[in-house]
């Protein structure tokens, strides 16, 4: 028998186990509960890539779905993020967003948001603007290669990718539209342990035959999801007004870009931040496809600016209702051939219209300009007469009697001779007086100019008949007998 000591001391270390078991029990039980809550939390991991041209109303629409009123606008790759909460389980989670600048130039900053090891996390969404309908397709096209491009160079494994590519090829396949009427809380909500963007494939018993797709549906499997979203759809009106456009190019617009969802597996939304259409719906759909939350809105094609297209829901057959509309133009005509772009003219920059100023005022002015000039040489001078210092200094000095003194008169009209003593030289006088008074007085009207032109010519003829009825009198003769003898 073990002494007394020694039974107690065993006790007090099995008690001392139990204490040690009990409390392992608690922790396991603590971690995983912890592990269990961690398990049931919206995911941390997913985000959205936004794609498309500049001035297309990628930032606006992201300030839209945040709840902002001013976006704040970046260059190159710009990152944001959307609260987003689940009011069932009271969970919260951000959703990353990035925007792309439409500069063909940043394309390389795609190797930052979707890379090899997130790729099952992401969603991308095609932006393009209504308010330019004829750059619609091509720029979603643009965009669609360059994701294209990008997901070449991450070199996913081939088995990887070939999953992706079959999950989005599921989820067509196991679309199925909510009834009318049927709210969101009806909705069964799914598995927190699939991934909402990519499910797996289901193996139980109850599996339903999945029928094939059509031949154009997914015919350009990119293995990720995508959402196209025509964005401005408020500029309807106006290309309604300057541009006639009717209906039948409205459905012809839509089909095509049906066509071209279809072949991606992508969503379709119009929206319109301006008028605040379709806002809130992408917002819910968001949570769909990427957090799997229940979503009951039914699709919509019937008004040409609120156009809603899930995932899964539309084929060709649909689309071919949008034919009947068409009778100006067919369904497989060319889209830039049927939605051209407008021509825009330049501003010309026309020079400011100058008024021609009426003639009488114009010849005023010149008169008032030409009276303030002084005459050219000294002041009162004639241009043909030398001044009158030279005149005086020729006067006092001693007249020459070499032959050169006899020289024509119209030459001493020019030297400023002035004979006295024979009739040309007062002529001369005569005529320099004409100009010198002309050269002093300013422009006159042509009322005054014709009576100066009157009055001139009276004076000249009087003067040349007086001077023409001296030469042709007869010198007197000498009376006496010696006349006749001369």
């Amino acid at each position: 028998m073990a002494p007394t000591g020694e039974r107690n001391e065993n006790m007090g270390a099995i008690a001392g186990d139990d204490d040690d078991n009990e409390a392992q029990n608690l922790w396991a039980t603590i971690l995983g509960e912890v592990q269990s809550s961690s398990a049931s939390n919206l995911p941390s991991t997913k985000s959205v890539l936004l794609l498309g041209d500049n001035e297309s109303g990628k930032t606006t629409l992201v300030a839209k779905l945040q709840g902002v009123e001013e976006p704040k606008k970046g260059t190159g790759l710009e990152y944001y993020f959307i609260n987003i909460k689940d009011e069932y389980r009271d969970e919260k989670a951000r959703l990353g967003v990035w925007v792309l600048d439409g500069d063909p130039s940043h394309n390389g900053l795609l190797k930052y948001c979707v890379t090899k090891d997130n790729f099952e996390h992401n969603l991308v969404v095609l932006v393009a603007s209504m308010s330019n309908p004829w750059s619609i397709m091509e720029s979603l096209e643009k965009w669609t290669n360059v994701l294209r491009e990008h997901i070449d160079r991450l070199k996913l494994q081939h088995e990887d990718r070939r999953e992706y590519e079959e999950s989005l090829v599921r989820f067509f396949q196991e679309y199925t539209e909510p009834e009318e009427g049927q709210s969101s809380q009806s909705v069964a909500a799914p598995r927190r342990d699939v991934n909402p963007l990519h499910p797996s494939a289901s193996h139980t018993e109850e599996d339903r035959v999945l029928l094939p797709l059509g031949e154009n549906t997914l015919s350009q499997n990119l293995g990720i999801p995508i959402v196209v979203v025509i964005t401005k759809t408020d500029a309807i009106s106006t290309l309604e007004k300057e541009h006639d456009y009717r209906e039948e190019h409205f459905d012809f617009i839509q089909q095509h870009i049906r066509k071209f969802c279809l072949q991606i597996g992508a969503a379709l939304v119009y929206t319109s931040v301006k008028e605040d259409k379709n806002c809130d719906l992408l917002y819910r759909y968001f949570e769909h496809r990427i957090y799997g939350f229940p979503f009951s809105q039914q699709a919509y094609v019937v008004e040409k600016d609120s156009v809603f297209v899930p995932t899964g829901w539309d084929n060709e057959k649909k689309i071919k209702i949008l034919y009947e509309n068409l009778s100006s133009m067919k369904a497989e005509d060319c889209y830039e051939d049927v939605i051209v772009k407008p021509m825009t003219r330049k501003p010309v920059q026309r020079d400011a219209e100058v008024i021609a100023e009426d003639e009488q005022v114009f010849l005023v002015k010149q008169q008032m300009q030409l009276s303030k000039q002084p005459a050219p040489g000294a002041a009162g001078e004639s241009p043909l007469r030398p001044p009158a210092a030279a005149t005086n200094k020729q006067s006092t000095s001693p007249r020459p009697t070499t032959p050169q003194a006899s020289s024509s008169p119209k030459k001493r009209v020019l030297d400023g001779k002035n004979p006295q003593n024979t009739s040309e030289g007062m002529l001369a006088n005569f005529f320099n007086s004409l100009l010198n008074k002309n050269t002093r007085t300013p422009v006159p009207t042509k009322a005054v100019v014709d009576s100066d032109k009157a009055a001139v010519t009276r004076d000249a003829t009087a003067e040349l008949e007086r001077l023409t009825r001296s030469k042709k009198t007869p010198e007197a003769k000498p009376n006496g007998p010696d006349s006749s003898a001369s």
